[in-house]
């Protein structure tokens, strides 16, 4: 009772700490883990550890009998990349898709025939041992990903990589560490491509890849045709991924992490219903699993192994291989001819953390073939370990100050973040995103959701009350905030409340019906985004008229006839000026005052489209 109290308690401490001094949550808990594992043989009364995962017959102490401990650690695993699964979106990869392909296969490839090189040469360890470490540090792990780019606002480019390569790759890299386990495990001892071993693989490829697919169609239609009540809904959807992944396993063995992940993927880019309610309960619960597994997994290494690797001088030669050597060459030869510069290169070859699977998998195989008597095998996890360790000390310390000097933050938000998914913020928003700008919207209204995304409008479910949109990712390029709902109070609390971290280059509401009756010289002067039209005028122009258009301007006169005009017809209103670079402009409150209107400047207005006729009369 104590220690699964306690693993709790240390794994949600380590998490707070970790937001606490902006670090990711990895290195507290294997810290953690240590201190109450091999470190804590150094100071109790019987060199017994504090939390002993696995069950020892002998002293009658620990956690998991058997490989009990193996098997929560497969599922943990497979609830997690479910989880990142569903955060991956077609659409961001626009321009990167080949590079994140080449990542997660030549990349896999350099990392894997490099790793078993140097584990070989540097290390001394066997071919199979060496090949079978080089599978496991393959993967960079989105555990640790994760938390870098929420708190680094690194470019679209670099974080869209990152993240689709770190969820992409841990399944990748999981099925090439088991076809090198099976290899050792019926060859004794010798690395032999087997034609058994071929046909594994592709069943592995097949299974994960069909198998995923369907079950993301059935639970898909399960929740759109409402045969699961929303009481039920999270907690279904925790059984079904848990179903599917036993199912895959005994179907073909080693194939359910993968299985997941296709499951995860297919299922986010579908139009499921409530999908947010889902991903904020699965995000929950990875956090959860995430802090008892890197506690169990530092806490089941044993202080022997710890010296082992310390008092070698030839572990940190193979950790600057793979760190400094392998991921660079990997990451450069997957982007040439890419579009990414060379800065962005350098960065993506500085930041390759390592995660979950790769110590999860190291712990597995390596107390298995440690009891096999595979000789070199007591290696495995320490060395795994310690380029856990390493990588995410390194970049958790350092890829702020390295993003800096590379110039890969963003110099300045562009990004567009509408409160209010109406049906004026829909037309409003597909126009700028059609103009190349990076909009999101942000509703708790379900339906409305649903129509910004099939209108291909990035947009989810919030509560703009919570803390949840500090955390998202997708916002991290936000600079411009508009409150566009059909509430007085909530876009005002919006802009109050979210103007210093999404709206630093502006933040604007709707004015109110009570505001329209007042004299414009009592309003304020900055935060409005339509002195003329509020949320009843606007969205009763847009059912009528759906569109946004543009309309030259040749002077400031030109201008303020124009939406004189406007005042006077209400199927217009006029949102933005448009410089000739293309930069959008909030009307100001006094546009007499505006400065000298030259060629090129348009009026971007929604509504009924004045006639060629029409405007040459103006």
């Amino acid at each position: 009772m104590y220690e699964l109290s306690g693993i709790i308690i240390l794994g949600i401490l380590a998490q707070w700490l970790a937001w606490r001094i902006r670090v990711p949550a990895i290195l507290p808990l294997i810290l953690f883990g240590l201190l109450v594992g091999p470190l804590s043989t150094l100071w109790t009364e019987d060199h017994h550890k504090l939390l002993q995962p696995i069950f020892s017959p002998g002293t009658g102490s620990g956690l998991f009998p058997g490989e009990y401990l193996f098997y929560f650690v497969s599922l943990s695993i497979g609830i997690i990349l479910f989880e990142g699964g569903l955060t991956l979106k077609r659409r961001e990869i626009a321009g990167v898709g080949p590079v994140i392909l080449k990542l997660i296969t030549f990349g896999s490839i350099v990392t894997f025939i490099g790793g078993g090189l140097a584990a070989h040469f540097i290390m001394g360890l066997s071919w199979q041992i060496s090949f079978l470490f080089g599978a496991l540090v393959i993967v960079t792990g989105p555990t640790v990903i994760a938390p870098i780019l929420q708190n680094i606002p690194l470019n679209r480019n670099v974080s869209t990589v990152l993240k689709w390569e770190g969820i992409l790759i841990d399944p990748i890299g999981a099925l090439v560490a088991v076809l090198v386990f099976e290899f050792i495990q019926s060859y004794e001892g010798g690395v032999t491509f087997t034609s058994h071993a071929l046909i594994s693989f592709f069943q592995i490829i097949f299974m994960g890849t069909a198998l995923g697919a369907a079950a993301a169609g059935t639970l898909y239609l399960l929740i759109k045709n409402e045969l699961v009540p929303n009481y039920l809904l999270n907690v279904f959807t925790l059984a079904f991924v848990l179903g599917t992944f036993v199912f895959s396993e005994v179907l073909v063995k080693e194939s359910a992490l993968l299985t997941v992940v296709v499951m995860g993927m297919v299922l986010g880019n579908l139009d499921v219903p409530r999908l947010r309610d889902i991903l904020d309960f699965k995000e929950s619960l990875s956090v959860l699993l995430i802090s008892i597994l890197f506690i169990l997994l530092a806490a089941n290494i044993n202080i022997a192994d710890l010296k082992m690797i310390l008092s070698d001088w030839r572990s940190l030669g193979l950790f600057v291989t793979v760190v400094y050597v392998l991921r660079p060459a990997g990451v450069f030869l997957s982007t040439y001819n890419s579009e990414m510069n060379f800065r962005e290169k350098l960065f993506i070859s500085w930041v390759g953390p390592r995660g979950i699977v790769a110590a999860g998998i190291a712990s597995l195989f390596g107390i298995t073939l440690t009891r096999k008597g595979i000789a070199g095998a007591e290696f495995i996890t320490p060395l795994v370990f310690m380029i856990v360790l390493g990588t995410v000390l390194l970049n958790a310390t350092t890829a702020r100050g390295v993003a800096k000097f590379l110039k890969v933050i963003q110099d300045a938000s562009r990004g567009i973040l509408f409160v209010g998914a109406n049906g004026a913020s829909r037309a409003i928003a597909r126009y700028l995103q059609d103009h190349g700008r990076h909009v999101v919207l942000v509703d708790n209204n379900q339906r409305n959701v649903e129509k910004a995304a099939k209108d291909g409008l990035e947009a989810f479910i919030a509560n703009i009350y919570s803390d949840d949109l500090k955390e998202k990712m997708d916002l991290l390029d936000m600079g411009y905030l508009i409150a566009m709902t059909s509430s007085s109070d909530i876009n005002e609390y919006a802009v109050k409340k979210y103007q210093s971290i999404f709206g630093e280059n502006g933040a604007f509401r709707l004015i109110t019906a009570e505001e329209m009756k007042r004299d414009r010289s009592e309003l304020p002067q900055q935060s409005i985004f339509s002195y003329d039209d509020d949320f009843l005028n606007i969205n009763e122009v847009v059912r009528d008229y759906p569109e946004v258009h543009e309309h030259t301007l040749s002077s400031t006169e030109d201008l303020v006839y124009f939406l004189n005009r406007a005042r006077k017809d209400h199927t217009i209103v006029p949102i933005f000026i448009k410089e000739p670079s293309g930069e959008l402009q909030i009307l100001p409150s006094e546009p007499e005052k505006f400065a000298v209107l030259g060629e090129g400047y348009q009026l971007v207005y929604l509504g009924r489209e004045l006639g060629l006729s029409e405007q040459e009369n103006e």
